[in-house]
């Protein structure tokens, strides 16, 4: 019987990572599909040799294999824009795999372009938010290219049975996937992320061995480590006086916070789509650089511009989180949070110590602190008899409230 997708695409762009699911959606794109296949691999800093990558797809017969060094344009164009948004998604999550998305959804269109792809394809399964992320992407900047998704077509639906497969076709299996890992991983210069296996019951504490990126805080230093950390229009530019560039920047942070177990974090959260999941991250650089950015915005923005930034966040996060970073309303909102950016110069002074980021100081230029109105000294520039109008005047709906009870 005939293969009813033989002959359907002509070359297809694989996002591609070399780990056991990538490769065999290539060898199974190869067999089911009859295509060329075109791989492409980013590096975000995820901190893995990624030429084993290029000679996996090598021995599969790729002939164009594309490994882009995207680190810097993922920190400074993705990572630098979210956090000038404040972005927490329910209130704890850095967002770290959901921004890495649209990049790759970004550079996997220019290269089907680049080669004259008629679609391209991913590894995210039918259950998670990655198929969400990466196909909207796909769409919002290619609106006609055709997308496959193996895991929403193909029977090979258990870690045993992509095995034998794999192994069937003399396809390389991971030695570390052959006796099934208690979690799978993902991993960028912001984060890493652990869910599955042992972690599907919320009950069970992530085992300690698990880590990479921090050490425990009873392993952490028990003396503060003290840095500083200077903003420039809204981003982070050096680091103890040194001009860092975005992604040796944030590799430094993650350092120094993962010296001294800083950004840990065990959450149930609501997928997109439907269902919850429990997650476990390791974000310490994002974990300080949270924290210091909101000490120099506590110096350099209004009120009003510091409350109207808050309440948009949880949107900004939510529109991150499900996928919809090249969405028109993203965009809007960005400009607006990039408005609000352009004060937020200054130097915030930060304690490290055992998971805690500690801020002890923050100056800048562009301060709206005023010493001589907030004293507690003889002052000229304030009159406090003044308040008592402004009381009276804010009261005014309550007391016509009350009296109204009173009734």
């Amino acid at each position: 019987m005939a293969n009813p997708r033989a002959g359907q695409f002509k070359k297809v762009v694989l996002a591609y990572s070399g780990g056991l699911d990538t490769s065999v959606i290539l060898k199974w794109l190869q067999e089911e599909y009859g295509c060329e296949v075109v791989t492409f691999t980013a590096d975000l800093g995820q901190g893995e040799e990624l030429e084993p990558a290029r000679k996996k797809a090598e021995a599969a017969g790729v002939k164009q294999i594309f490994i882009d060094d995207l680190r810097d344009e993922f920190v400074r164009d993705y990572v630098f824009p979210m956090f000038r948004a404040n972005a927490l998604y329910e209130g704890t999550y850095l967002l770290g795999t959901s921004i890495a998305r649209p990049l790759i959804a970004k550079r996997q269109i220019e290269i089907a372009n680049q080669v004259g792809a008629d679609a391209v394809a991913h590894g995210a399964t039918g259950k998670g938010n990655d198929q969400v992320r990466f196909e909207l992407g796909y769409y919002a900047l290619k609106p006609d290219i055709k997308v496959i998704a193996p895991w929403r077509e193909w029977d090979l639906n258990s870690r045993t049975k992509l095995i034998e497969y794999a192994q069937a076709r003399q396809v390389q299996v991971p030695k570390d996937k052959e006796g099934e890992p208690p979690y799978s991983t993902d991993a960028n210069l912001l984060h890493i992320s652990y869910e599955g296996k042992a972690l599907e019951d919320p009950w069970v504490a992530p085992d300690e061995a698990m880590f990479t990126r921090s050490v425990s805080i009873a392993n952490a230093p028990n003396t503060p480590t003290e840095i500083e950390i200077e903003f420039e229009a809204g981003n982070p530019v050096a680091v103890n006086g040194q001009k860092l560039g975005p992604a040796a920047l944030l590799t430094k942070l993650n350092e120094l916070g993962g010296a001294n177990g800083i950004g840990r974090l065990d959450i149930v959260e609501n997928r997109f789509v439907g269902m919850k999941s429990r997650g476990v991250y390791e974000t310490p650089g994002g974990t300080i650089l949270f924290t210091a950015r909101r000490a120099v915005e506590s110096l350099t923005l209004d009120r009003g511009a510091m409350h109207q930034k808050d309440e948009m966040m949880p949107r900004y996060a939510e529109l991150v989180y499900n996928g919809f970073w090249f969405s028109p309303e993203r965009r809007m909102i960005q400009a607006l949070v990039d408005e609000g950016s352009k004060r937020v110069t200054g130097t915030v002074r930060l304690k490290l110590l055992k998971g805690n980021v500690i801020v002890t100081g923050r100056k800048s230029p562009n301060s709206l602190y005023d010493q001589a109105v907030v004293t507690f000294e003889a002052d000229t520039v304030y009159d406090q008899r003044d308040a008592a109008g402004f009381i009276k005047l804010n009261a005014l709906r309550l007391r016509l409230a009350g009296r109204m009870d009173q009734k």
